[in-house]
């Protein structure tokens, strides 16, 4: 029998929680520290999941020798800073989405982690949900034929409050890192690196991206067509379309519990696959899964599609003349 794998979160903020409440689901995973810039918040956080390391700083919880794997729950902007600091520590790690703020600091962390060999993930929760997963084998079986196109969207009614991260530029804010991301991830998922890369956004009053529209073509000529939104109501579902029916993927799209197979020989039929917990106990499965095994990197998120997603949203920031405070 594998002993257990021992966690460190890094950071304490809603999604810190959530992931902490999902390792109670793996009988193989041991929560053993936590960490935060505020020693009071460390150690509440320690005592509401019974974590017997409380760390005052990243640094001392990335330094802790019970570590084995590091959980990086930071905002978008700190990812890059802090998943450094882990691998200079001899951690591996699964970081929260976006992996980093744009490719080159991607481009950094991968290369330290491979000179390293210290396993990294993107924790792009929505590729390891059970239905998800049954998807991709729906499609690999040709369910529908030769899969041509992805539709999808989301949107909703965000209150502009300048002190919210999804409105605070300096800290990543905006639709693309935060939502736009699910999509286009989903697209190099069921296509493969896109060959052309096309958008349009719209810009709040705070400078961030609040609506924009994306399509991408992939190499055997499928298309991608994605919109997101901070101003209107747009139910977050997406459609995969083959040369014999589609396949639509019943909201919320990142953590789904519901598709419809629709083909013209057999009608349409409903699937339900419902998922444990905050389902985010299925990424940290598969990542204590390739640690027992020695593996370096993910094959079902690996590091070059994490970068490619990168660099496709750089393409488009590009395009709508966007940066980020800190690379201007």
């Amino acid at each position: 029998m594998t002993r257990p794998i021992r966690w460190g979160i890094v950071g304490t903020g809603k999604i810190a929680h959530a992931f902490a409440q999902d390792l109670r689901l793996l009988p193989d995973a041991e929560l053993i520290a936590v960490g935060s810039r505020r020693a009071d918040k460390a150690a509440y956080f320690a005592d509401a999941f019974h974590v017997p390391h409380s760390h005052a700083s990243y640094q001392a919880l990335v330094d802790d020798p019970d570590v084995d794997v590091v959980y990086i729950a930071t905002p978008h902007i700190a990812h890059c800073e802090n998943m450094l600091l882990a691998l200079n520590a001899g951690k591996a790690i699964l970081c929260e989405k976006p992996f980093t703020m744009n490719a080159a600091q991607a481009e950094q962390v991968i290369g330290v982690a491979r000179d390293k060999r210290l396993f990294v993930m993107e924790a792009m929760w929505t590729r390891f949900i059970p239905l998800v997963v049954a998807l991709r084998e729906m499609l690999s079986q040709r369910v529908i034929g030769d899969v041509q196109m992805l539709v999808g969207g989301m949107g909703k009614l965000a209150a502009r409050d300048p002190v919210h991260y999804l409105f605070d530029l300096q800290n990543g804010g905006g639709l693309l890192l935060d939502a736009t991301v699910y999509l286009i991830s989903l697209a190099l998922m069921l296509f493969g690196r896109p060959i052309d890369v096309r958008g349009t956004a719209h810009f709040d009053v705070s400078g961030v991206d609040d609506q924009e529209a994306i399509v991408l073509k992939h190499a055997r000529g499928q298309i991608a067509a994605l919109h997101a939104s901070f101003n209107t109501i747009i139910p977050p579902a997406f459609t995969v379309y083959g040369e014999q029916g589609r396949i639509h993927v019943h909201p919320p799209l990142f953590a789904p519990t519901r598709l419809t197979v629709s083909r013209a020989s057999y009608g349409d039929e409903t699937q339900e696959i419902l998922f444990d917990g905050n389902g985010m106990n299925y990424q940290a499965a598969h990542v204590m899964e390739c640690l027992h095994r020695g593996e370096l990197e993910s094959r079902v998120m690996p590091l070059d599609e994490t970068l490619c997603i990168m660099q496709t949203m750089d393409s488009l920031r590009a395009q709508w003349g966007f940066k980020y405070p800190f690379e201007a």
